[in-house]
C-alpha cells in the first residue's frame, strides 16, 4: 500500500502486540481471525477465511513440515477457536494439482472440481478432524505465509459494480489484481496462484462480485493490509456519497417507533403463518436507520429484484428478498396483509420459474419457495430462519447487502450475480450433501414455547425440558426477576447462537424472560406481544402457575381468599388460552399449536381444608374442555394433573411443610433443612400412591412436554393424571 492509516473510519484496528506475542503461531491465527470477525463491516457471520502456513514437526517422521492452518468448513471467524481450523500438509495439497491437471475435462464446474474436495482429507495433518472448506485451494496455492479472505461491505460495494475492474485499477493501481466472478474451488485457486506468481506488485485480488483476498509473509502485516485495503475502498466511496439522493431519495416516510411496533406485532403472526406453509420459521425484526433508508427509497424495489451479490448469502437470503409495495402513511393493517398475500403468491411463482429455468438434471429438489427476507416500507426488515440464530444471521446478511448496494450505487451501478450462477451456488451438490449430513432437527427447534410459572418448581423444569429439545423458551412469571433468571440459565446452557442483527428484544437468543400476571388480561397480552416481536409468533403455552391458600387455624376460609384462588386457578387459565387465540388464528390452521394447563387431581378428589383449591381445580378441568372447543382447530388444549409435588414448589413453603408433617404425625426437627423436610413429606405422600414413588417437577415437565408434542397431536380436551397412582382420582 502507498500509505498506512493512523486513524480508521471504516474498520477498527484491534491488534495488540502484547497479546499476540504471548501466543503460539496457531493461536495467533485464531487471534487474527477473531479480531477480524468481530467487525461486521469486515466480514459477516460465518463468512470469510483466514490461513497461516506454519512449520511443525511431522508426528510420523519428526521432520519439520509446512502445514496450512485454514478456517474449516462451517466456521465463524468471530467465535472460532483452534478446533475450528483445518490443518493440512501444504506439499500434499500442492501435489493434488498433478491429479487435477491429468483429468480431462477440468476447470470450473467440471466434475473433477467437486471431486477434489474429497481429496482434501487425504492431506490432513495430525489427524485433525475439522473438515476443510471449499476455499482451501485459494489459501494453499497463494504462496504467501498468511492469507485473509474477507467479505467487507465497503469492498464488496466495489466488487459488485458494473465497472469493477476499472474502478479497482483507479483506486488501487497495481496493488490489487482483478478476477471476474468464479465459483470458489480448485480452478479458482489455480488462477490466484497465477496472479501471485506473475504479478509481483499485487498484494491482493478483487474477487469480482464476491469479496477481497490479500496476503503477506507476516501475520500482523497481513491483518493491517486487510484493514488498509478496506479503508481505502470506504474512503473512496465516501467521496461519492449521494446524501439525500441515496437510493434515488425517499419514497416513503417511516412510522414512529410505537406505531411501527404495534403494526409489526399485529402483522407478524399472520406473516409467519404465510411463510411457514411448508415448514415453520422463526422471525427477527430488524429496524434501523440504515435499513429504513433503503426500504423507504425510490430504488428499493429495483435493487431488491437484482438480489444479493455475495455467494455466502444465497442459502439464507435466497436469490432475492420480497419487497412489499405498501404505503406506511395509511397505517392500514388489512391492506398490508392483502398486499403481503398477493406478493407472496407472486414470489413463490417467480421462485418456481427460477428453479425450472436454471435446474440441471442432477439438481436437488426445489427447496421452500417462500422468502426469508421481507422488506416493508415504514416498518423495516423481517427475516426468517429455522431458528433464532439463523434468522438473525439472515437479517445480518441482508443488512450487509444494503450497505453494499449503497456503496455500489454511489460509485457506479450495482449488479448481482447472473441468475444461473446464483442457482448453481444455491443448489450446489456439495452444499446439498452438507445439508443432508446435518443432524435431524429436534422436534421443537422451530417452535416458540411460553412457560408460565417458569421462575421455579415445575415451571422451571418444564422450561429446561423444552429447551433440551431445541425450543425457543419464554420464561413468564409474576416474579419477573425469577423469570429472567431462568431464561439466563437456559441461554447459558444452550448458547445465544450467532448473527448480529435484530432490533430490541428481537436481538435475543433462544430464551427471554417476561413478567406475567395471569389474572390480568392486559399483562398477558403485553407478554405475548413481547414474544411475537422477539420470535414472530407462539406455538405452545404451558401454564404451571397456581396458588394454594390454607384455611385459618380454626378452619375458616374467607370469601376474598376464595375469590383469589378461583381468579388465579380457574380464570387465569382461561385468560391464558383466550388471549392467545388471535395469534393462533393469525398463524393459520396449518401451524398446529398447543396449550397445556396444570390442574390437579384434587379437582376430582374432595379433601377437608382444601375447598377453594380443590373446587377451583375442578373448574379448571372444565375450562380446559371449553378452551379445547374454543381454540379448535388452531390449537389443542389439554391438562396435566399432578398431586403433591413438594420438591422445589413455592406452593410448599417451609411453614406449610412443617404444618403438614405435624398433621400426619411425622417426626421432624425445626433445625432440619427445608429440602430435607420436603423430602420427608414427599415420601409420606408417595406411600399413598400405587407406585410408591414421589412425584417430582421433572415428572410433570415430561408430561407437559408430551402433551405439547406431536406424539399427542390427536388429543385435545383431556386431563392426564401424573400422580403416582391415586385410585381416588381415577377417571370418573
Amino acid at each position: 500500500m502507498s500509505s498506512r492509516y493512523t486513524d480508521y473510519k471504516f474498520v477498527n484496528s484491534l491488534w495488540d502486540d502484547t497479546t499476540a506475542d504471548a501466543l503460539s503461531p496457531v493461536e495467533r491465527l485464531v487471534y487474527r481471525s477473531n479480531i477480524l470477525g468481530s467487525d461486521q463491516r469486515i466480514t459477516n457471520t460465518g463468512g470469510g477465511n483466514t490461513s497461516s502456513k506454519i512449520e511443525e514437526a511431522d508426528p510420523l517422521s519428526g521432520e519439520q513440515v509446512e502445514v496450512l492452518w485454514v478456517k474449516g468448513s462451517g466456521g465463524d471467524l468471530r467465535t472460532s477457536k483452534v478446533e475450528n481450523f483445518s490443518s493440512l500438509y501444504q506439499d500434499k495439497l500442492i501435489g493434488l494439482q498433478k491429479i487435477y491437471a491429468k483429468t480431462t475435462p477440468n476447470g470450473v464446474k467440471t466434475p473433477i472440481e467437486d471431486e477434489m474436495v474429497h481429496m482434501y482429507p487425504h492431506t490432513t495433518f495430525n489427524l485433525n478432524p475439522r473438515p476443510s472448506s471449499i476455499d482451501t485451494p485459494l489459501h494453499s496455492f497463494i504462496g504467501a505465509k498468511h492469507v485473509d479472505h474477507m467479505h467487507p461491505i465497503a469492498f464488496i460495494a466495489l466488487a459488485a459494480t458494473k465497472n469493477s475492474e476499472a474502478l479497482t485499477k483507479e483506486i488501487y493501481g497495481d496493488e490489487l489484481a482483478y478476477l471476474p466472478w468464479q465459483r470458489p474451488g480448485f480452478d479458482l485457486g489455480l488462477k490466484m496462484e497465477e496472479v501471485y506468481k506473475t504479478n509481483k506488485n499485487a498484494k491482493g485480488i478483487n474477487m469480482g462480485q464476491h469479496g477481497l483476498i490479500n496476503w503477506a509473509d507476516d501475520d500482523k502485516e497481513c491483518y493491517e493490509l486487510t484493514l488498509d485495503l478496506i479503508e481505502k475502498a470506504g474512503r473512496y466511496i465516501e467521496t461519492k456519497d449521494r446524501g439525500a439522493d441515496t437510493f434515488g431519495g425517499q419514497k416513503y416516510g417511516s412510522l414512529d417507533e410505537d406505531s411501527a411496533r404495534k403494526l409489526t406485532v399485529e402483522l407478524l403472526p399472520f406473516l409467519r403463518g404465510q411463510v411457514s406453509q411448508q415448514t415453520r420459521f422463526i422471525a427477527t425484526v430488524h429496524r434501523t436507520e440504515q435499513a429504513l433508508e433503503f426500504i423507504n427509497s425510490n430504488d428499493a424495489k429495483r435493487l431488491a429484484e437484482i438480489g444479493t451479490s455475495c455467494p455466502d448469502h444465497f442459502l439464507r437470503t435466497k436469490i432475492k428478498p420480497l419487497y412489499v409495495e405498501w404505503d406506511p402513511a395509511s397505517g392500514d393493517i388489512e391492506s398490508l396483509k392483502a398486499v403481503v398475500t398477493s406478493s407472496l403468491e407472486q414470489y413463490r411463482a417467480d421462485y418456481a420459474e427460477y428453479y425450472e429455468a436454471c435446474k440441471h438434471d442432477n439438481s436437488p429438489a426445489m427447496r421452500d419457495p417462500n422468502p426469508t427476507v421481507i422488506l416493508i416500507p415504514g416498518l423495516g426488515m423481517i427475516a426468517f430462519g429455522k431458528n433464532k440464530s439463523e434468522s438473525r444471521v439472515t437479517a445480518e446478511f441482508y443488512n450487509c447487502a444494503i450497505g453494499v448496494m449503497r456503496g455500489a450505487e454511489a460509485i457506479d451501478e450495482y449488479i448481482g450475480l447472473p441468475r444461473q450462477e446464483a442457482f448453481d451456488i444455491e443448489y450446489w451438490l456439495l452444499e446439498e450433501a452438507k445439508l443432508q449430513r446435518m443432524p435431524k432437527e429436534k422436534e421443537f427447534a422451530r417452535k416458540v414455547v411460553i412457560v408460565v410459572g417458569a421462575g421455579s418448581g415445575i415451571g422451571k423444569e418444564t422450561a429446561i425440558r423444552f429447551a433440551t429439545d431445541g425450543a425457543h423458551i419464554v420464561c413468564a412469571d409474576l416474579d419477573e426477576e425469577a423469570a429472567k433468571a431462568t431464561a439466563k440459565e437456559i441461554t447459558s446452557m444452550f448458547g445465544k447462537g450467532i448473527g448480529v442483527a435484530g432490533t430490541g428484544v428481537s436481538n435475543c437468543g433462544m430464551s427471554i424472560g417476561c413478567r406475567m400476571d395471569i389474572t390480568d388480561s392486559e399483562s398477558i397480552k403485553a407478554c405475548y406481544e413481547e414474544v411475537v416481536y422477539a420470535y414472530g409468533g407462539i406455538d405452545v403455552v404451558a401454564l404451571t402457575a397456581g396458588i394454594f391458600l390454607a384455611p385459618s387455624s380454626d378452619g375458616e376460609f374467607s370469601t376474598k381468599q376464595m375469590e383469589l384462588v378461583f381468579k388465579i386457578n380457574a380464570i387465569g387459565p382461561y385468560l391464558i388460552g383466550h388471549t392467545a387465540k388471535p395469534i393462533f388464528e393469525a398463524q393459520g390452521k396449518h401451524m398446529k399449536s398447543a396449550v397445556v394447563i396444570t390442574t390437579s387431581v384434587n379437582g376430582v378428589v374432595s379433601k377437608k381444608g382444601s375447598v377453594a383449591y380443590d373446587s377451583s381445580k375442578a373448574a379448571t378441568n372444565h375450562v380446559v374442555r371449553e378452551l379445547a372447543v374454543e381454540l379448535a382447530p388452531y390449537a389443542r388444549v389439554n391438562a396435566v394433573a399432578p398431586a403433591t409435588v413438594v420438591k422445589g414448589s413455592l406452593m410448599f413453603p417451609r411453614d406449610r411443610v412443617m404444618a403438614s408433617l405435624s398433621k400426619y404425625d411425622i417426626a421432624f426437627s425445626e433445625s432440619e433443612e427445608t429440602d430435607d423436610l420436603r423430602l420427608k413429606l414427599a415420601e409420606y405422600y408417595a406411600q399413598r400412591t400405587l407406585t410408591k414413588s414421589p412425584i417430582t417437577p421433572e415428572d410433570q415437565a415430561e408430561a407437559i412436554f408430551f402433551m405439547a408434542s406431536d406424539k399427542a397431536s390427536k388429543t385435545t380436551g383431556q386431563v392426564i393424571n401424573v400422580d403416582g397412582g391415586l385410585y381416588e382420582a381415577f377417571l370418573r
